[in-house]
């Protein structure tokens, strides 16, 4: 079943198009990320589906209604969280969500405020203002008020960013739980690709207003065609970086180790010809592309052009 789906959607500004006829849809239960570099159109495309601009052109259809003619219907079911947006500075954390309840139809107001501060780990900060919060506890409220009418679907924008791992693992769990416990859809955007890969089914990656991949993320990475192999060194590392500079291949080194970027199908005869001139390696170990060198081959691209 569908809870979204999206025609043809265009923004113009003027004369420049933000968002340029794009059509995807989003699944029940499923985890969509948005990616693109800076600039690329994920802002408004998420700002259309949330009726705060108005497209130039097409149609966003949530549970099968148009977002135009249902849209107080449809909202009551959606919620949005983003890193980047400031909750009312003098409140405190329960004040603020207290006041965004009332924006909803909530049955038992005073429990679920109760539950939300016991998910999201917000006891300690709950009679503390905004301005007094770090970056990190910003962010769980910012995803406390997102989750407060138990939405069925549910825009992020960076919801891990300025997380420590602990608590950022903590949250990509708490997302599957509600994926798997409730059917909850998520269309997220991230930097962190390895995020990304992790809870995400499917991806579209948009440039320039327009889908230029729609696909899972295995797939995306697999398209790229370059490995990364890293080798402890013991003895010429000099000679290993003069070979790489020779034959024009990308490396970094920290330490006494190197990772060189090859085609997986010369990775054979990169090490034979490194053992021939004499280099000792201690250690091997050989990465698969990912989704992020998918995104930075895709970033270089728009760079070139």
């Amino acid at each position: 079943m569908l809870v979204l789906e999206v025609e043809h959607l265009t923004k113009n500004f003027g004369k420049s198009c933000a968002v340029n006829d794009i059509s995807f849809s989003l699944g029940e239960g499923e985890i969509l990320g948005l990616l693109g570099p800076n600039g690329a159109g994920k802002t408004t495309t998420v700002q259309m589906l949330l009726g705060v601009l108005t497209p130039s052109k097409g149609v966003i259809r949530y549970f099968g209604k148009n977002l135009t003619s249902h849209r107080e219907e449809i909202l009551e079911q959606l919620n949005f969280s983003s890193t980047y947006t400031t909750l009312p500075w003098e409140l405190t954390v329960k004040e603020n969500l207290t006041v965004i309840s009332h924006l909803y139809r909530i049955p038992d107001r005073k429990k679920r405020l109760e539950e939300i501060a016991q998910i999201f780990r917000l006891r300690k900060i709950w009679k503390k203002p905004i301005y007094a919060l770090s970056a990190g506890q910003m962010t769980r409220v910012n995803l406390a008020k997102a989750f407060i009418n138990s939405p069925k679907v549910l825009l992020l924008d960076e919801p891990t960013a300025s997380l420590d791992p602990e608590a950022a693992a903590y949250i990509r769990e708490f997302l599957l739980h509600q994926r798997k416990t409730f059917n909850v859809s998520l269309i997220l955007t991230s930097h962190n690709m390895a995020e990304v890969e992790t809870i995400c089914d499917r991806v579209i990656f948009i440039n320039k207003g327009g889908i230029i991949a729609n696909d899972i993320p295995e797939n995306l990475a697999k398209s790229i065609e370059i490995s990364h192999v890293e080798l402890a060194i013991g003895d010429g590392l000099k000679r290993t970086i003069a070979y790489c500079q020779e034959n024009g291949l990308s490396y970094r080194v920290t330490g006494r180790s190197i990772i060189i970027n090859t085609h997986e199908r010369k990775i054979a005869e990169l090490l034979r010809t490194i053992m021939e001139i004499g280099v000792r390696y201690d250690e091997i170990s050989i990465q698969k592309p990912t989704l992020e060198d998918y995104f930075l081959q895709m970033a270089k691209k728009d760079e070139l052009h």
